[in-house]
């Protein structure tokens, strides 16, 4: 092996302990430990979060497409603020092995490049959370060339700042199972659709859920729980998951994007829900982050909300949870309510 990360070239797993993390120099050991797979774990999103065997072959096709989607070669630095724990993490170092590009490791938090002053990134991969932080913060832009932002859904007040500061920045699809994202959509200030990376063409089923074709991926084939508007066959507009969709009255509403309609009006944590409804079979609720509110502040925010989402989408009801329960990747785990 040869890496370059920190500011130096390591070219053992021994060398690379004097500079970086535990956790990166355990997956390195992992990738060169002479099996052809390595472990991880599901989200946990839609159910308990699943050890599975991800092949390099698979890790290594997926790297090279990203590399050769933006240009990543030997001469391109890495930001790393994800952790290798994850599938996200783990990307970073493969496509930086795969392009002998040099990693800079940063411990993770939602304060990237915070106090950094150095050379630019050509290559940066972050959360939701970690891309509010940086437009917060857009001294901080200066360093980074091209960003992908993964792991949730962008919302429209993220996109719109992303976009008025110029980033060269992109939404990701994919999952674990798929070795990182098999399509991008460009952040601007109008939603982009994802576009296929190079070998993966898309499908949808009898559900109206999105089929991945990858014939170079080991897995060939993946039907998926998300809901999209197909484009054609590399293109989508994602709608929101399977698992997700409320039927109230005959009409299929995905709270989704009944949430990106709703989040300029709220401050906290929130997702919207269902419970089981006489008249409706189900009915929808808005869960909200927090202390209970009041019944004038019910009154209050259900009028605002009036005034941006359609009849079939407004909430029977506004219930309050003090803390949501989340996954182990830090993704809130949704809770249909049972009355």
């Amino acid at each position: 092996m040869e890496l370059r990360i920190n500011g130096r070239t390591c070219r053992s797993v021994a060398e690379v302990r004097k500079v970086a993390s535990v956790a990166l120099c355990n997956f390195l050991e992992s990738w060169f430990d002479g099996r052809d797979y390595v472990t991880g774990h599901t989200s946990g999103s839609t159910g308990k979060p699943k050890e599975i065997h991800l092949k390099k072959s698979d890790m290594v096709h997926s790297a090279r497409m990203t590399n050769g989607f933006f240009g990543l070669d030997s001469r391109s630095r890495f930001l790393l603020c994800l952790s290798p724990d994850y599938i996200a993490g783990k990307m970073m170092i493969v496509r930086a092995i795969e392009a002998g590009a040099e990693i800079v490791e940063e411990k993770p938090s939602n304060r990237p490049l915070d106090g950094y002053d150095g050379l630019p990134f050509d290559f940066v991969a972050v959360v939701p959370s970690q891309a509010q932080y940086l437009v917060e913060h857009s001294d901080k832009l200066q360093y980074v060339r091209t960003m992908i932002v993964g792991g949730g859904a962008v919302s429209d007040k993220l996109r719109a700042a992303l976009s008025s500061y110029g980033v060269d920045a992109y939404s990701t699809y994919g999952m674990t199972e798929t070795c990182s994202h098999v399509a991008l959509s460009r952040i601007s200030a109008t939603l982009q659709p994802f576009r296929a990376l190079s070998s993966i063409s898309f499908s949808t089923d009898n559900r109206g859920c999105l089929v991945i074709d990858a014939p170079q991926m080991s897995f060939r084939r993946l039907v998926t729980n998300d809901i999209v508007e197909l484009v054609d066959s590399s293109a989508f507009y994602w709608k929101g998951r399977y698992d997700n969709v409320i039927n109230t009255g005959g009409i299929k509403v995905f709270p989704e994007e009944l949430e990106s309609l709703a989040a300029p009006l709220l401050d906290c944590r929130f997702y919207v829900s269902s419970r089981p409804s006489e008249k409706w079979g189900e009915e929808v609720v808005l869960i909200l982050e927090g202390p209970s509110l009041s019944d004038e502040e019910k009154r209050l925010l259900m009028s605002r909300l009036k005034e941006v989402l359609p009849v079939y989408g407004m909430p029977k009801d506004i219930v309050s949870m003090p803390v949501f329960e989340e996954t182990s990747s830090g993704k809130v785990k949704r809770k249909h309510l049972v009355k």
